[in-house]
């Protein structure tokens, strides 16, 4: 039996190969994502090893709040001194490490006068000690290290794409305006090829400090231990000497730490890419599924004759899994080293996106080989086990019959009855996976997961009794259009009714996914744009760069005095820690902030600002509501630098909804002098700017004047600002539907798989087609039509369908001010890209079928 099947797979090249391409991209993702996964997490792993590779000890701030923006707490200067005295240690060294937080970075401007690091990538700024390289985790290329106050060393890949070489001068920004240093080295991070989207700015320590207002203070001690002295036992001898602020560890422990902090970023990319690759896996099997079945029922015949020559059930049975293997296990093998290709394309389209990480040497571990060999092979597999149930029950004397089929199962009569309750229960999944109160997280996911999969299963499955009245609708354009081609495609598309539903349900699934996307990016676009314009009342924002990261406080003190700006306002902004979690705090001016944003009060007014004084708080009311806080009462906040303010809660605001989703201002809301006393070097989120005489270019132009010197601050007028960030979503709108792409080609093989087999199985009726005066011409125009009009159900089944998820989304986060917005123009856009499918996917059926020979055509059985 083995032999046979061997010879069978061989004679049936094409299609064999046609259905291994629907498990080769699914299993290429599952590859590629590893790939890029676990070279990402080399490349860190080198970084933060090489970091820490000559450093037994290292003493650094406490991380009191995680992500601040003004970074963890920082180190005493004068602590160094008291630890190069101590008996254990044989040097050490001070150092500005630069990756604490947004607050740290240092921006390299380039030419064109913007920031050199892209999409929110970081800017590292360092200041070291070039006197002790042994502590330096970076190594020079070309030129020295920096040793004065006018001079700057850049990373390999910066200087290489923006063409920087030793002696030129770069404009550098950090906390406060911008300045010119001279290029005197460039300098990669140990072996690691790129920094990705990041740039890197080396300092002496002077330098470095002055540039980000550290004076007195370090970020992190580092030290290596004496001869016979351990690590721990360094350790164990230094902690006497920290301030409360800060922490010691052992340079094995810190490099560790950095890793585990980064593989939770990794894990999420890892899950994130995988889910796209389980949806093209679960397309893929329903293009197996149906191709087997289709090639089942046109070797009935076959099947019947082995039957007949002594072969048991069993024996059939484990022929057509063993074909389902071969073709899985050949599919993964291929899939498994395309992933390689893969995991560049990925990493390209992370870098338009201006998402792009570190890279090193290419990764492939036996992880990656396991798993991907294992799930292409299993689910081939898995999908073949019906088809090969069927196999079993063609009867021996099929094989005296012409044109036999498989005969239906004592179950057939069921399938509709079932198909119908697996739908129910679907819905009652997603029902409950999204409403339901008090389910954990993974019970949420579980069943939201599970929900989703059933149901498109279900339609599938009831599909083939909506295919008629479908056709009757999506074919009339080919019918009126086509001619006597298009009347044949459409007759065809009603023929095998079952077989049309399961070739459109993988289109289906594709289209029901990007519809589900598009309508939730238009609920969030108009829902977002709906609660921005109403909160600010300003005629100008000013932002980051990126939008949403802090800027110098520096860069908005002159706004004020520019020509034509009524109010200027300023919101400071950092992280905290309140009742154990983190927590959003914003500082702003009570005389300035109600002109410029319009609060909306649950309790208190626009006078409750001017009553905020020294401890005063404004709070939001889902946040009062949380931890049961009315006005008067107290709370306790812990800021980055481990201090421990009591605010009173003076009023309590009411955003819009939809500020839960995207956030404007934080949690809790201080006066900027008390945000200053307690939150070290304060950045700025935002600045509103209301103008004497309105929006004007010449007050525009004015404006990017007065923040000339601060490139990392950009100023918009609010309709600009409110656009552009609200089509921040886009952003990841266009990275999902680049990824979901990849089940929309999968299930472009699965109708190529059919309407190939369609071809093979109506030979002598194409034959006779041609006999009777249908020119091939018409017969490409009638398979053309016939995917079209398949590519359309899966159309009319799909786009209502995430329509429908869609809703169900909404009405889940409608909490949260999300809202429905039927994006028309992107159903219409689908639409069109559905008969595209169908039109890609007809090239090759149809030109086989053009070109068969009317004789032999005639003669075929």
């Amino acid at each position: 039996m083995r032999r046979i099947v061997l010879k069978g797979l061989a004679f049936r090249k094409t299609r064999a190969v046609l259905t291994a391409l629907a498990v080769v991209l699914g299993v290429a993702m599952v590859s590629g994502t590893y790939v890029l996964t676990d070279t990402i997490k080399s490349a860190f792993d080198q970084i933060f090893q090489g970091s820490y590779k000559n450093t037994s000890a290292v003493i650094s701030g406490r991380e009191f709040v995680s992500e601040s923006a003004s970074g963890n707490a920082t180190v005493p200067e004068p602590l160094l001194a008291k630890v190069r005295k101590l008996p254990g240690v044989a040097a050490a060294t001070g150092q500005i490490t630069g990756v604490a937080g947004a607050g740290d970075q240092v921006q390299l401007i380039g030419k064109d006068g913007k920031p050199l690091s892209k999409g929110g990538a970081p800017s590292l700024g360092f200041g070291i000690d070039p006197s002790l390289p042994q502590f330096n985790p970076l190594r020079l290329t070309a030129g020295t290290w920096a040793i004065g106050p006018g001079q700057v060393v850049i990373d390999k890949g910066t200087a290489g794409n923006e063409g920087f070489k030793v002696g030129d001068t770069v404009p550098v920004a950090a906390d406060g305006p911008r300045e010119s240093f001279r290029i005197v080295g460039i300098a990669k991070y140990g072996n690691v090829d790129s920094l990705g989207g990041a740039t890197l700015a080396v300092f002496d320590i002077p330098t470095a400090q002055r540039l980000l207002r550290k004076e007195g203070r370090f970020d992190s001690i580092s030290m290596s231990a004496k001869p016979g002295v351990s690590d721990q036992q360094l350790v164990r001898e230094v902690r006497p000497l920290l301030p409360p602020s800060a922490k010691v560890s052992t340079g094995a422990a810190e490099a560790n730490k950095a890793s585990d902090d980064t593989q939770k970023f990794i894990n999420f990319i890892q899950y994130f890419l995988l889910a796209f690759a389980v949806i093209a896996l679960f397309v893929g099997s329903f293009v197996i599924f149906n191709t087997l079945s289709i090639t089942i029922a046109q070797r009935a015949r076959e099947f019947a004759t082995m039957r007949m020559i002594g072969a048991s059930r069993r024996q059939v049975l484990r022929s057509v899994l063993l074909e389902g293997f071969v073709i899985g296990l050949l599919a993964s093998v291929t899939g498994l080293f395309l992933g390689l290709g893969l995991a560049k394309l990925l990493n390209a389209i992370f870098k338009a996106l201006s998402l792009d990480l570190p890279q090193a040497g290419t990764v492939f571990a036996t992880r990656t080989v396991v798993v991907s060999l294992l799930i292409g092979t299993i689910i081939t597999v898995a999908s073949s086990i019906v088809p090969a149930i069927r196999a079993t029950r063609v009867p021996p004397i099929a094989a005296v019959r012409e044109g036999s089929q498989v005969p239906p199962t004592r179950l057939s009569p069921y399938s509709g009855g079932f198909a119908l309750l697996l739908v129910l229960a679907s819905v009652v999944a997603l029902v409950i996976g999204s409403f339901a109160n008090g389910l954990s997280t993974a019970l949420t996911l579980l069943l939201l997961g599970v929900g989703c999969l059933a149901l498109f299963v279900g339609v599938a499955l009831v599909a083939k009794r909506l295919v008629p009245p479908i056709v009757e609708v999506v074919g009339q354009p080919a019918e009126r259009l086509g001619g006597a081609p298009g009347r044949l495609a459409r007759d065809n598309a009603v023929r095998n009714p079952a077989r049309t539903a399961s070739t459109a349900a993988a289109l289906m699934i594709g289209l029901a996914l990007v519809t589900l996307v598009a309508t939730l990016g238009a609920g969030l676009r108009s829902s977002d744009r709906n609660a921005l314009e109403q909160q600010v009342r300003a005629d100008y924002v000013v932002t980051s760069d990126n939008g949403f990261t802090q800027f110098p406080a520096a860069a908005v003190k002159e706004l004020p005095a520019a020509p034509g700006v009524g109010v200027a306002s300023a919101v400071f902004d950092d992280n905290a820690k309140a009742f154990g979690k983190s927590i959003r705090v914003d500082g702003v001016d009570p005389a300035t902030i109600a002109r410029t944003y319009n609060f909306q009060w649950s309790q208190g007014s626009d006078a409750t600002l001017a009553a905020l004084g020294p401890n005063g708080a404004i709070i939001k009311q889902d946040y009062a509501n949380d931890r049961h806080l009315k006005v008067g009462d107290t709370f306790q906040v812990t800021t980055p630098s481990g201090r421990r303010p009591t605010f009173v809660v003076r009023g309590i605001s009411k955003p819009p909804v939809f500020d839960k989703i995207d956030p404007l201002l934080g949690k809790v809301i201080v006066s900027q002098d008390t945000f200053s006393r307690f939150f070290e070097r304060p950045k700025v989120l935002l600045a509103f700017i209301t103008l004497d005489r309105g929006v004007s270019p010449q007050a525009t132009a004015r404006l990017k004047q007065a923040l000339a010197r601060f490139p990392d601050a950009k100023v918009q007028s609010k309709a600009d600002w409110v656009d552009e960030r609200v089509g921040g979503v886009n952003q990841l709108l266009n990275l999902l539907y680049v990824l979901l792409a990849l089940s929309v080609i999968v299930s472009l093989f699965g109708m190529v798989n059919t309407l190939v087999l369609a071809v093979f199985e109506r030979t002598r009726e194409l034959g006779m087609l041609r006999a009777v005066g249908m020119t091939r011409r018409q017969v490409r125009r009638m398979i053309r039509q016939e995917s079209v009009i398949t590519a359309l159900i899966g159309a009319a089944l799909g786009l209502p369908l995430g329509l429908f998820l869609a809703a169900l989304v909404t009405r889940a986060l409608q909490d949260q001010g999300l809202g429905f917005s039927v994006p028309v123009g992107s159903l219409v856009a689908f639409t069109v890209v559905a008969v595209i499918a169908g039109l890609l996917a007809a090239i090759l059926p149809a030109r086989r079928a053009s070109r068969l020979d009317v004789l032999q055509a005639l003669q075929y059985e």
